[in-house]
């Protein structure tokens, strides 16, 4: 069943569909399916894209780690018909996205899928970011929403959010203070939404 492999071909990234919160455990049987078969060469890498993210619960600063794309899994492969049945095959996998998934042509054969371009896997490994890199602030709230500063200084003040720096981490606050309205500049995790 092996089809002769394009020397040229170099292995690329395809998206999986697979079973929602399952996506760990579909990574584990691929890999272990791989190294059972001997096809580490053609399917050099199966990946779950997560990100970190901090965010304050029951006043503690943690970090967790989030899937950016919950029900998918990144195969980078050499795509021939024996590397496309074997990832389908898998417990868990589904179609492939984009090209044949399961519609077959007139003359019998399942086109086979589509990779993805290089911009969509810059995209998609942009947003995951890395083991290295710092965690995605999580605020609960927006701009010219009502927050009440629980820390510092101006603590028990209400005000409005004026800016948010997600980077940085930093939210500006108009506080009326003595009748005036007084911008302060405060850390995510010293508000709450009101």
């Amino acid at each position: 069943m092996t089809a002769a492999l394009d020397p040229s071909n170099a292995p690329a990234w395809y998206l999986v569909r697979v079973t929602s919160n399952k996506e760990d455990s579909v990574r584990r049987n691929l890999e272990r399916k791989i190294q059972l078969r001997g096809l580490g060469d053609r399917i050099v890498e199966v990946k779950v894209p997560t990100e970190k993210i901090a965010e304050i619960k029951d006043g503690k600063k943690r970090t967790r780690t989030q899937k950016t794309y919950p029900g998918y899994v990144l195969v980078n492969m050499l795509m021939d018909d024996e590397t496309w049945a074997f990832v389908r095959e898998t417990v868990g996998a589904g179609d492939f996205v984009g090209g044949g998934g399961n519609v077959r042509s007139t003359l019998g054969k399942i086109p086979k899928p589509f990779p993805l371009s290089p911009d969509e896997v810059q995209k998609i490994f942009g947003a995951a970011g890395g083991e290295s890199a710092p965690a995605k602030i999580k605020i609960d709230f927006g701009v010219n929403d009502k927050v009440k500063i629980k820390e510092g200084p101006f603590e028990n003040f209400d005000g409005v959010v004026e800016s948010i720096n997600d980077e940085k981490g930093f939210v500006r606050v108009i506080v009326t203070i003595f009748g005036r309205a007084t911008p302060v500049e405060l850390q995510y995790w010293q508000v709450e939404p009101v």
